[in-house]
């Protein structure tokens, strides 16, 4: 009696928490797509919503009922996308139409919903006429009689036409009226476009936001836009890059005003957010061939309110071998961008270092002035002239070398990305005439880097490099040491000992005044952030021509490494041994970031 009387006390709560419980949904989904191609089908089922909420598991039915509603918009694009302008669609949720369901009157349950779409034929173009158009526009091949009559062939059409009026100084081009008309019983849609150019624009005030430590008349020289030119799309991209080349801000957004000024004039709104002022950073690397390295580095973005970069790094290298000394390097650099022209940028250097090897030491001192010149997003060229001293202590005694260095060097980048390259090639070449002073000799230094990258399918990536470097006009004993090549490390064979490739002079090894180097590797991907390489490398330096080279002044090296993908670009483990030629001892690895070319 007493468990009956409890229940019967229970029962009103009970009774709330069932009502208070969402409504239960969704039991089933059901897809019925009579003449639609595989394709299409996949294409409608991946468009709606519902079908979505069912592969999650979502149970409130309000939430499902919306996204029944919303698929009819969405399937209906999906149909135009595809060229098909006469199908019908019918939701149904639990036997009602969705599209006569009251939003005050949802279900608080759902059970089944079902979704019909007959999308009826494939329509294509009657007329395809957009006009008029600026000279040089190229509009969507697709955009044409008997083409599919898809929806996103128009809109880009459309946008090709607008943008090829912008690209002629036309700033605000639009399509002033829009024609389609669907004739259903020959499945034929006629599309017509008309353009309203609008005069043609010219820049006028540049102002800018948010530049707290910047002097503006810097930023206008660094942008780089002439009032009174014609406008252009491309001249106000370049604009924006340059302000983000300078490393001082953190972005930086240009907006167009919503009307031409007096004169056709367009006033453009450039709104910058700056970076920090100064920057510290600390590096590491480890390798067994060439030991340890650490590095520090401090930056000062902003040194004078015009976006001159102060940078001081030191560097310490080769840490833990036993052959030889730790090498290190002092490098001060002040660069100044927007000098001469908005795309060429100025810089003055020093450097001061030491590098230990078994058999010399060498100290250097050397201060330089340079340019970089962008010329488009490709291409970029430098110049430099530097003076040198160096002091050399060998096993015959002490020397000094002294010279007048004018490198001139142009960089191809022509890449998909440069954190971890799938295809495309990079080419840096530079020459560089030296003149000695005293017993220095004068002669030409050219050294050639080119790597090139061929994808093959979706997870394996082709890499190959070509090293190559040559100084003439100028004999072994003569030349500065720093100039000279060698063979051997991450940076060309790995596998070989650092710098253990190079010219016997009597019983001293010296660096030699030509090198020959090449690598190829195959990159392929286990999962989205692992990836493997299998890689061989060759290297010969010499002192005369390649022809005559003893067979003891090449080397090669082979093996495998592991690639992990971070936001930096990839972390890269080698594992390297000899593969011919004069022979290092052992198997040798590699740790670091980015690929190794």
């Amino acid at each position: 009696m007493s468990n009956g009387f409890g229940l019967f006390r229970w029962a009103p709560l009970l009774l709330v928490a069932l009502v208070a419980l969402p409504g239960h949904a969704l039991d089933g989904v059901t897809f019925r797509l009579p003449g639609a191609p595989p394709d299409l089908a996949a294409t409608l089922r991946a468009a709606s919503l519902t079908e979505t909420a069912r592969r999650e598991g979502r149970a409130d039915a309000q939430e499902v009922f919306a996204a029944a509603q919303a698929d009819y918009g969405r399937l209906l694009g999906a149909l135009y996308a595809a060229g098909h302008y006469s199908g019908t669609i019918s939701i149904r949720v639990d036997g009602r139409e969705a599209a006569n369901i009251a939003p005050l009157n949802a279900p608080t349950t759902i059970r089944q919903i079902e979704i019909e779409v007959r999308p009826g034929p494939p329509f294509r173009f009657g007329r395809a006429e957009a006009a008029p158009l600026a000279t040089g526009t190229a509009l969507p091949e697709g955009f044409a009689t008997g083409a599919p009559a898809l929806s996103g062939t128009i809109r880009a059409a459309a946008e090709a036409a607008v943008d090829g009026w912008r690209d002629a100084g036309h700033a605000k081009a639009r399509v002033g009226d829009q024609s389609l008309t669907a004739d259903h019983p020959r499945a034929v849609l006629d599309a017509r476009l008309a353009l309203a150019p609008g005069p043609q624009a010219r820049f006028g005030r540049l102002t800018f936001t948010g530049h707290a430590r910047m002097r503006e008349a810097r930023l206008l020289k660094i942008a780089g836009l002439t009032p009174g030119a014609v406008y252009s799309p491309a001249e106000l991209r370049k604009a924006a890059d340059r302000l983000r080349r300078t490393g001082v801000f953190r972005s930086v957004a240009l907006t167009e005003a919503e009307a031409l000024g007096p004169g056709a004039t367009l006033d453009i709104t450039a709104n910058v957010v700056e970076m920090p002022w100064r920057r510290l950073g600390f590096g590491a690397e480890l390798t067994s061939t060439e030991g340890g390295t650490l590095s520090a580095f401090w930056l000062h973005r902003n040194l004078r309110g015009g976006g001159e970069r102060f940078r001081i790094e030191l560097e310490a290298t080769h840490i833990g071998l036993n052959d030889g000394g730790i090498d290190w390097t002092l490098g001060v650099e002040l660069e100044r961008p927007a000098t001469f022209t908005p795309d060429t940028t100025a810089r003055l250097t020093f450097d001061l270092g030491r590098d230990q090897m078994r058999q010399a030491r060498i100290d250097t001192l050397a201060v330089g002035f340079g340019l970089r010149h962008i010329f488009n997003e490709r291409l970029t060229g430098r110049a430099d002239i530097a003076y040198s001293v160096s002091r050399v202590s060998d096993t015959t005694g002490r020397r000094s070398f002294r010279s007048l260095s004018l490198p001139v060097g142009l960089t191809w980048d022509r890449r998909d990305t440069a954190l971890d390259t799938r295809r495309g090639f990079w080419i840096d070449a530079e020459a560089m005439p030296f003149v000695g002073f005293g017993a220095t000799g004068s002669g030409l230094r050219g050294t050639l880097d080119a790597r090139g990258f061929y994808p093959v399918g979706e997870r394996v990536v082709l890499a190959a490099r070509l090293q190559g470097g040559i100084i003439t006009g100028s004999d072994l004993t003569d030349t500065p040491r720093n100039y000279l090549f060698w063979s051997g490390g991450g940076g060309t064979v790995r596998g070989q000992p650092f710098r253990s490739l190079g010219v016997n002079i009597g019983r001293m090894i010296t660096g030699g005044t030509q090198f020959i180097g090449g690598s190829v590797e195959v990159r392929g991907k286990v999962t989205d952030s692992i990836g493997v390489v299998g890689f061989f490398d060759y290297g010969r330096i010499t002192d005369s021509r390649f022809s005559a080279a003893p067979a003891s002044n090449w080397h090669a090296g082979a093996g495998v490494g592991v690639r992990y993908a971070t936001p930096v670009g990839p972390i890269r483990l080698d594992i390297a041994a000899p593969a011919g030629g004069r022979k290092g001892g052992g198997v040798q690895f590699y740790l670091g970031i980015g690929q190794a070319f």
